[in-house]
């Protein structure tokens, strides 16, 4: 239970720090950035293994490169579901989620220690 509550935190942290960033992402807050996490963490949950699903021919013809354009869509509608969140725009949108991934990836880097790149 701890894990999860500060798996949301840093990602709500993170939200924060993308739309410090990008350009055309704003977030009114730490209770929408907190938000935002959660929302972000059902729908990578729910609808993120769907969209990956239904696209799979395309995602193995642009050799993955397609579920960089899934993260901004999904991105995109937790700005939509989210007040006090917002992206303005698909460029924003594709922007932000590639930032948060890196983010994502760095503290993960952070947390497990043992974990290598490729």
């Amino acid at each position: 239970m701890i894990a999860l509550l500060a798996h949301l935190v840093i990602t709500a942290a993170l939200l924060l720090l993308v739309a410090g960033l990008v350009r055309g992402i704003e977030v009114r807050g730490w209770g929408s950035a907190f938000l935002g996490a959660i929302v972000l963490g059902l729908v990578n949950a729910v609808v993120r293994p769907l969209m990956i699903l239904l696209t799979l021919p395309l995602t193995i013809i642009t050799f993955g490169l397609f579920l960089f354009l899934i993260n901004a869509l999904l991105l995109w509608l937790v700005a939509l579901l989210v007040p006090g969140l917002r992206v303005k725009g698909f460029g924003p949108a594709l922007l932000g989620s590639l930032v948060l991934t890196l983010l994502n990836f760095g503290i993960e880097l952070l947390i497990r220690p043992g974990l290598t790149v490729m």
